[in-house]
């Protein structure tokens, strides 16, 4: 799902040239005027970063980032400054103002993109820190520092870099088979949260087909943690159309409405994916990418498995808070224990989680290890 950004801008001709840049990875909503941008707020059109021009007819920018700083509801909102000014006092103000980038012209449109991925992947993270920072304080949850000690990260560069060696000739090859089975890249990048709340970008074999995420509003029914079909059946009817006319629901808010409210997400003979998807889920050799973001740091060999966003949501409203605070790994607790056991519920993964997250150390990370590889061959038809 794309996320929504709020152009504003009073020459038309640089609102059209951005929008057609930002488009490709944005669902991008604009406005010629401060005026125009705040009725569209008002009305419930709430966009994950906002980029305005300082200097607009008869408008000043500086008025916009009042509103919104001063405004419990829009005070999250990453904000981007665009100015032809470049005197170091017009940058400070809006800074200080609460502006959360000023961008000078001209500039690159590639800049202006990647500027506002680096802000909204800050501002989700940001966000779940404080939920789960609160969620803490009520529960006094108490659990080991996320911080991988020098051993546990020693083992993890060494394996990864030994391992990413070792299977570069399947690597190759699964990447071959990839695009003769389908059309589409060969890698799927996927934005997750980890350990200590960090967001980053988890390198996967594309597994689904090209478009999966549109066919998700259908398949509630399919969720093995989802409530019984009569309850889901009850809840479509009284809650209506899944998708807002006005703008986009994420995949978790849609997945939520019909699956019973279960945060964790998984579904039975998926249909979203590929003949050679299925291979490769059933081997693990569709995470094999992974040990990518294991030599970043990213992850860990063994730790609890970084969820999406919208997962990881969620999980701040409760108890399974404490999952976020161990490694992020490729392998784990709840994988070795229920690989291959489709009844496995939400309340089971949600405690391994947090009994890995409290009681893991340098000798239970090895017997997962070592528990992994019969693991791998056990099939998971999900």
């Amino acid at each position: 799902m794309k996320n929504k950004i709020l152009l504003i801008d009073d020459n038309e001709i640089v609102l059209g040239l951005l929008s057609q840049v930002l488009q490709e990875k944005f669902d991008v909503f604009l406005s010629t005027s401060i005026k125009e941008a705040q009725e569209l707020l008002e009305k419930g059109v709430i966009p994950q970063a906002i980029v305005t021009d300082l200097y607009l007819n008869n408008e000043n920018g500086k008025s916009l980032i009042g509103f919104l700083k001063n405004d419990e509801q829009f005070k999250s909102i990453p904000l981007i400054v665009l100015s032809g000014d470049e005197k170091s006092n017009t940058r400070i103000e809006c800074l200080t103002l609460g502006a959360d980038d000023y961008i000078v012209k001209p500039f690159h449109p590639e800049e202006l993109t990647v500027r506002i991925e680096k802000l909204i992947m800050k501002s989700d993270a940001d966000f779940l820190k404080k939920k789960v920072e609160n969620i803490n304080l009520q529960n006094q949850i108490s659990v080991p520092n996320p911080a991988p000690s020098f051993r546990k990260r020693l083992f993890d560069i060494f394996i990864s870099s030994l391992a990413l060696l070792a299977l570069s000739p399947l690597l190759v090859i699964v990447a071959i088979l990839i695009k003769i089975d389908s059309k589409g890249p060969v890698f799927f990048l996927s934005k997750r949260i980890g350990s200590g709340y960090k967001v980053f970008e988890l390198y996967k074999f594309r597994t689904m087909k090209v478009g999966a995420e549109k066919m998700i509003a259908n398949m509630g029914h399919l969720n093995m943690y989802s409530a019984p079909q009569e309850e889901i059946s009850k809840k479509i009817s009284e809650e209506g159309e899944l998708i807002n006319d006005e703008g986009w629901q994420s995949e978790g808010h849609i997945l939520e409405k019909k699956s019973g409210e279960s945060a964790y997400l998984k579904f039975k003979d998926d249909p979203r994916i590929t003949k050679l998807g299925n291979f490769l889920r059933n081997t693990s050799i569709d995470e094999l990418p992974q040990l990518i973001n294991i030599l970043k740091g990213d992850m860990s060999i063994v730790g609890n498995r970084p969820l999406p966003l919208y997962e990881a949501e969620k999980l701040t409203s409760d108890q399974a808070a404490a999952r976020f605070m161990a490694p992020a790994g490729l392998t784990g607790l709840w994988q070795v224990s229920k690989r291959g056991r489709g009844e496995m519920s939400a309340e089971e993964r949600q405690e391994l989680d947090n009994e890995y997250a409290k009681n893991h150390d340098w000798k239970m990370d090895m017997k997962l290890v070592a528990k992994t590889f019969p693991a791998l061959f056990q099939s998971e038809n999900v």
